[in-house]
């Protein structure tokens, strides 16, 4: 039986935390209709489908950190992040569906871009919904310990109200410092 797993990240653009990925390998039963690129969802509508793809699937979530992202910069921190949850699915795949162009470094296994794939593949679509819905649970409790920035509400991303936050209460041990605007404060 062919095994089919689709791959996606979060978080790149994010001003804070960790890169998630996650790697799904679909049940046959699972209702593909259903999945969509997760930015197109609304929260309540991802973390339903999230619990959902759980209950039907193969999955597993890898991340990199802040330290990594900082080290080996943004892109290869994501594809790191791609591997570690390809790695950690609970069935080796037969061929791996990656969203975007760029593909990790994983020997002995199939692996094939897809550009804007979390809007063309199920699983890749699938994909994209446990990594963010993962990345966002974790960026809310952050919040509560990191208070003024509201990372609940921008999940880290360079919004108005989190670039003026940084500016009253400054740079966390959170925040990618390799990152415009943050690498421009003192």
């Amino acid at each position: 039986m062919k095994l089919i797993a689709g791959v996606d990240e979060v978080g790149r653009g994010s001003l804070i935390g960790p890169v998630y990925a996650a790697a799904v390998i679909l049940n046959k039963s699972i209702n593909r209709k259903l999945l969509k690129d997760s930015k197109s969802l609304t929260k309540s509508n991802r973390e339903i489908l999230s619990k959902y793809i759980k209950e039907n699937s193969i999955w597993a979530v890898g991340k990199a950190s802040v330290k990594e992202i900082e080290k080996i910069n943004i892109l290869q921190a994501s594809l790191l992040a791609m591997k570690r949850a390809i790695r950690k699915l609970k069935k080796r795949p037969t061929i791996v569906f990656v969203d975007g162009n760029k593909l990790p470094k994983i020997e002995n296994y199939k692996l094939r871009a897809v550009i804007k794939g979390d809007q063309k593949m199920p699983s890749i679509s699938a994909a994209s919904i446990i990594a963010k819905v993962s990345r966002d649970k974790m960026i809310t409790k952050l919040g509560k310990k990191f208070k003024g920035y509201y990372w609940d509400k921008n999940y880290g991303y360079g919004t108005r109200q989190h670039l003026k936050a940084i500016k009253n209460l400054g740079i966390t041990s959170q925040h990618r410092k390799t990152f415009s605007p943050i690498n421009k404060i003192k």
